[in-house]
Order: C-alpha cells, then structure tokens, then sequence
C-alpha cells in the first residue's frame, strides 16, 4: 500500500507518495506567491492552494505510475492560516485568508492587553498575545470589515478548506485549532465559551469538529478522484499545523527530541506533556498522541524569506546563471561567502521583516543591518543574513531553555536551510547544538504520509516513524566559531533592545 502526504505552504504546495517503509516513490512541487497590499499585510486566496494540491496530487500519481487500488490514504498539512478563511454558507470564501505573516492586529493585540487579564488567557489557552496569532485577526476582521463578519459562516483553515472541498466535512485538529491561541483551551482540547465571549468572537463561527490529526475524516468525492486519478472513496485524513508535522517528519515523538523547520519562518519545537508552557513561546496540542502531548515552538517570521528577497534584490547574476546552467541561485551565492569569517566582519542583521514572533513578539520591528563599511562586498551582507537566522533560533533556544526544558544535544534541521551544508555550519557554530538532518529532504510531507499511515491502520503506534528516518552524517559545532558568535549574538540582543522604539516611530 502507498501512502500520501500533502503540505500547503506559505509559498508552495508539494506532495509525496510513499511506501510502508518510509521510501518516497514520487513528489511534486508547485509555487505561489503571498498578497502584500501594504507594509506587514499578507494574504492568500485559498483557490490558489487547492489547486495547488490537485496540480501536484496529480503529477505525483503521474510520476510515481501509481495504481490507485494501492493508494490507503491522503494525509494534508498546511501553513498556519492566522485567521482562517471566512467563508459564507456554500463555503465561498469571502476574502483572501490572513496568514500567520499578517501583522496587520497591532490595535487588536494592544486591546487585549489592557482588557483581558494575562494570567486569564494564559491559564486557559497556554498562550498569550500578538497579532500573530490568529484570534487577533479574527477580530481585525469583526472591527474593520462589519460586511465580512455579518456574512462569515465559519473561519476554516488552508488545510481544513482543501479538505472540505475534497469530502464536503467540517473540521478541524487539534494543532491547528491551539495555534489560533486566544479561544482554544489547551487543557479541555476544545473552544473556550469564557474566552469567546471575553474578546467577542462567536464560537458558531468555529468548526464544531476537533479531531486527531491521524483521524479519517471523509472520502475523497467523485469528481476530484477523477481529476487526480485516484479511487472515489479514498481517504482523507486531518493532517495537522506544517511545522509540528515537519516535526514529526524527522522522527521527533519524545520529549528532549527538537526540530528546527526553517524554510519561509522557522519554528524550533519540542514536545512535552504541558509543564513547560511559557507566555513568550507558542504552545499547542502535537499531531501525535494528540490528547497527551503538547508541541512548544518558537521561530523568526521571515527566515528563508530573507534570503530569497535577497535573491531576488540582489541577486540579478545568480538567477541569470542558474537558468542557463541550472545550478542553485542560493548555492552560488553561500559558496561566494563560504570564506567570510564568522561574525561576518562586524555586520549584523535583525531578521525582523515582516515584524517579528518569539520571542520578540512584536509588530513593529523592523530588519536591519548595522556595521557597514567601505570594505564590505555583497558577500559579507549574505553571509550576515543566514547568520541572523541562526541567532533568531539560538534566541528561542534560550527561552525554552530558560523554562527548565529538556533538549537534547541534537537538534534535528529541516527545511530548504537543512539543504545547504555551508547554512547548516552556521547554524551548528551559532547554536553550539549538533545539528542533523535526515536523508530524504522532504519534511512536512514525508509526517503527513506517515499520519495518513496511522490513521489507516498501517501502523499502530507513533514510534513507528523512527524507522522511516534515516540521517546523513552529523553537522558538530566548531569551538573556535562558537566563541565568536556568543559575543555577536549578545549584540544581537542588545541591538533590538537598543532600537525598538526607533522601530515603532518608523
């Protein structure tokens, strides 16, 4: 039996076809691009993902000459959909979807600091607040677009609007109804009444299904099935949140065992059973053992989107050679500062592009780059970017840390960043964590084949995962560098603090 995994991300769709035994016997990719109508706005039409899906269900069935007898099961995971997709009673959806990148809430967030007790939503949700989160958002809408709200028959995520389309259910998991923080009770693993009505949202417009991200839950209909070419009836499962499926995709089922996902953001998390939530990171059910195990995770907002607006920007000779010769814009531009010493000759960046998440947790920031001079070439500044990255994940490390949380020396890397050998360096120097990255480089989907593996009866039990993965050869600190970064990541800390209200006034 072959099994399926979808991932809807922030800038891609791909789909993988397995084995029982983990093998990946066929993937397709597709690529979108996010709406910014103004400074810290990010929107996406949901039509542009469900193509997506069925573009690269199709190719991947295509490719990997699948027969569709053989096909147990279609998992889906999907970026975090901030507010979710409003859509009216025949589930058309009534604008773009707010998704996690969207900062536009700061009223919101500011609101809910001064009229809702931190010890309260913290309590409750195991959360607190910043117009990340997708309950901000939700009431961005309610405020600001009145037409939207009175017409909103639910808010549905990427994911969970695909798979409506696919079965015609409602629902919704578990991770993906924590991460909307505010209005999910982490302990009760349902809606909180108390909340809802405390920051005005109404619970009917909430999928009143939460289920297990490795559950059934629905058939795929006919004229889809067609359309892929796949069995009418074949299953879809729930799938979860990108990032604690990312997690699971490199084997990461006990606690102490941390992922860094760093591909558009990055989310570092690690699992526990709900002793170590912390207001200054996000906390939600995992996609495993759904009811007993909680996923923390911190990470920057923009992290590989950094480097490919760099690309984009600044990288005119990269793209032009790599469509001539199709070698790797980002390959040629890490090999030309493979050489820059660590700390890149007294540059540093703040990744903070698109504001910034944990544990900074602020709109306003902004990116910046101090320390030029007349020396530096377009080099060093590449090299500063992919170490800013590498601080922001060492900045949530360090709060997790700070709770008494159990990490161990590894740290599992995936990701496009998990790709390049020189980003993985900097991120092993910078964190002083051994950094390990699996053989197959498929992430997020590779954790959706495998829940769609449980959720069929494949397999039984979520340790099962760990003999799919298999990892290419550690990635150690080098002591010598290590050094170097802990004074630039202090600096790294100061600077933010020595110029967040020159931030807000811009």
């Amino acid at each position: 039996m072959y099994l399926v995994g979808v991932d809807i991300g922030t800038q891609s769709t791909k789909s993988v076809i397995t084995d029982e035994n983990g093998k990946v016997i066929a993937e397709a990719s597709k690529e979108y691009s996010v709406l910014t109508p103004q400074p810290n706005w990010a929107e996406q039409w949901p039509n542009v993902w469900f193509d997506a899906v069925i573009d690269t269900l199709k190719l991947a069935i295509e490719k990997g000459k699948i027969d569709p007898k053989t096909v147990a099961g279609i998992a889906i995971s999907g970026l975090y959909g901030g507010s979710g997709i409003p859509v009216d009673k025949d589930f058309n959806p009534l604008r773009p979807c707010l998704i996690w990148m969207d900062r536009r809430a700061t009223k919101e967030t500011d609101w809910v600091k001064n009229n809702v007790p931190k010890e309260t939503l913290f309590g409750i949700t195991g959360n607190y607040v910043d117009s990340y989160f997708g309950f901000t958002k939700i009431i961005w809408i309610k405020n600001n677009e009145k037409d939207i709200w009175n017409k909103t028959y639910k808010f549905i995520t990427p994911k969970d609007f695909v798979i409506h389309k696919l079965t015609g259910e409602v629902i919704i998991d578990f991770s993906s109804a924590g991460n909307i923080g505010g209005i999910f009770d982490i302990h009760k693993k349902y809606w909180s009444e108390e909340m809802c009505k405390m920051l005005g949202i109404d619970s009917d417009k909430l999928p009143e299904k939460i289920v297990k991200s490795s559950e059934i839950v629905g058939a795929l209909n006919k004229t889809y099935a067609q359309e892929i070419g796949l069995l009418e009836g074949t299953p879809i499962i729930a799938g979860g949140i990108d990032a604690p499926v990312a997690q699971l995709s490199a084997g990461s089922v006990n606690e102490g065992e941390h992922v860094a996902m760093v591909g558009t953001s990055t989310c570092w998390g690690n699992i526990h059973d709900g002793k170590y939530l912390t207001p200054e990171l996000v906390s939600f059910p995992y996609v495993v053992d759904d009811l007993a195990k909680i996923y923390t995770f911190g990470g920057g907002a923009t992290s590989g989107a950094i480097v490919r607006w760099f690309r984009e920007e600044f990288g005119e000779y990269e793209k032009e050679f790599e469509r001539k010769r199709g070698i790797s814009a980002y390959s040629l531009l890490e090999l030309e500062s493979k050489d820059i010493p660590p700390g890149s000759d007294g540059i540093i960046v703040l990744p903070y592009f698109m504001g910034e998440r944990s544990p900074v947790w602020e709109s306003s920031a902004k990116g910046t780059i101090i320390g030029l001079n007349l020396y530096h070439k377009r080099r060093h500044l590449y090299k500063a970017f992919m170490e800013s990255v590498a601080y922001s994940l060492r900045h949530n490390m360090e709060y997790a840390e700070n709770t008494g949380m159990k990490l161990n020396s590894e740290c599992y890397l995936v990701g496009g960043a998990a790709k390049s050998d020189i980003w993985t360096q900097i991120f092993a120097d910078v964190t002083g964590y051994i950094m390990k990255r699996t053989d197959q480089d498929v992430e997020a989907p590779l954790g959706d084949a495998f829940l769609a593996g449980l959720g069929t009866g494949v397999f039984h039990d979520s340790q099962d995962i760990k003999k799919w993965i298999k990892f290419k050869e550690n990635t150690s600190p080098d002591v010598n560098n290590k050094s170097v970064y802990d004074k630039y990541f202090n600096l790294y800390k100061k600077l933010y603090e020595n110029t967040k209200e020159i931030m807000k006034q811009l």
